[in-house]
């Protein structure tokens, strides 16, 4: 694993199959939502862009409004 990071409160690693690994200054993992914030924050995961509706729905409810 390579050092990425390393605050105060949390060292971010990048393991050999290129997702990242966080370590809190206590020595234990951090895993779920905390760890997803902490690497949000850094800017290394970025947040996913909610999608638009599809235009293929609205263009079958417009044809079934005009029969």
């Amino acid at each position: 694993m390579k050092l990425v990071k390393k605050t105060a409160e949390y060292t971010i690693f990048l393991r050999n199959d290129k997702r990242y690994a966080v370590r809190s200054a206590s020595r234990t993992w951090i895993n779920g939502d905390e760890k997803v914030s902490i690497l949000q924050k850094e800017e290394l995961l970025k947040t996913p862009e909610p999608k638009a509706e599809a235009p293929a729905e609205e263009a079958s409810e417009a044809s079934e409004a005009s029969e």
